[in-house]
């Protein structure tokens, strides 16, 4: 970093802290800020990837005690010093800015032994100020510095369409063998991932620990289907229920049965709503959607036949199929 960064640069400002903030806090507030403009979390958003480049920065200078040091000096300096012109008056020339420096580090104050002493912080380290740390990646994201995140931790599990659409807390066992807590949120779809912040493994140099992510699978059932926050099912009715109407019952997810009205005249396909009987979840409720299908029996008596055979010369005779046909053509 060229000298004039450490005159310009306000970290203490980027970081929003007090210059007398301790290590703790800074820690906080930087994990804090981290979070917020890291680039995973804003994909494609070049304002704030800028922003966690200069909050990286700031951190990886004053969570160093040294250099946090050099920087408050060189800050001090470039606020409270003047370059005034020879014989202005003592304590104010080109040499008492610098003589600082040499009392630091042992030189002469005044001298040329403190003026070359001020330049040879800058060469050491290959180029950095103090120390050379100053701007070196510690294995944060993409090399622009602060502490590096712990690796994230991967799992998979299975849970029956119930525990999916009412919710429920069940335990993993992790890649150490220690068995994990997971809560299920009401409403979960098969494959969705659940991330627990915080669960995974550890940073390497003290930065935060990375997330068990799990991937959850949902069996099907066997009567019903989803359908956003509805559920969906399919209700067999005879032809007579469906012809002449009924009040039928249909079951719902783990509850009891309801009762609906099948109009006279129900065709196969219609759909009965049944409100607020659907997936229940801090978003909303859905409803129970059951789509009525007119069963045909496959095995007729002796007196069921004459009755369908004495029904057929009686009932209407429209053609079902003639809107169907004049489309066609």
């Amino acid at each position: 970093m060229a000298s004039q960064d450490w005159f310009d640069k306000d970290f203490y400002k980027v970081l929003g802290v007090d210059k007398g903030v301790s290590a703790a806090d800074l820690k906080k507030t930087y994990r804090k800020l981290a979070r917020q403009y890291h680039p995973d979390s804003n994909p494609g958003d070049a304002k704030a990837e800028a922003k966690f480049k200069e909050i990286s920065e700031a951190y990886s200078v004053l969570n160093d005690p040294e250099q946090r040091e050099e920087y408050d000096q060189i800050r001090a300096m470039g606020s409270g010093a003047r370059f005034s012109a020879p014989g202005t008056g003592a304590g104010g020339g080109f040499d008492d800015v610098f003589s600082r420096f040499g009392q630091q580090r042992g030189g002469t104050t005044g001298g040329p032994a403190g003026f070359e002493d001020f330049f040879s912080m800058f060469d050491q380290g290959g180029g950095g100020f103090g120390s050379g740390r100053f701007g070196q990646t510690t294995g944060g994201y993409r090399g622009f510095g602060g502490p590096q995140r712990g690796a994230d931790v991967t799992a998979r599990t299975t849970i029956d369409f119930v525990t999916a659409a009412k919710g429920e807390t069940i335990t993993l066992q992790g890649e150490d063998n220690k068995p994990f807590k997971v809560k299920i949120p009401a409403g979960v779809s098969d494959g969705q991932k659940i991330r627990l912040r915080g669960r995974g493994r550890p940073s390497p140099d003290g930065g935060e620990s990375g997330d068990i992510v799990v991937t959850v699978a949902v069996r099907p059932h066997p009567v019903f289907t989803r359908d956003g926050l509805n559920l969906r099912l399919t209700v067999p009715v005879t032809f007579t229920e469906a012809a002449l109407g009924a009040t039928i019952e249909v079951p719902t997810l783990g509850g009891d049965a309801v009762r609906l009205r099948v109009a006279p005249g129900t065709p196969s396909g219609r759909v009965l709503r049944v409100k607020g009987r659907g997936i229940q979840t801090s978003k909303g409720t859905g409803d129970l959607l059951a789509e009525v299908q007119v069963a045909v029996p496959a095995h007729l008596d002796d007196a069921a036949r004459e009755a369908l055979e004495r029904f057929h010369e009686l009932e209407p005779k429209e053609n079902p199929r003639a809107d169907l046909m004049a489309k066609a053509r």
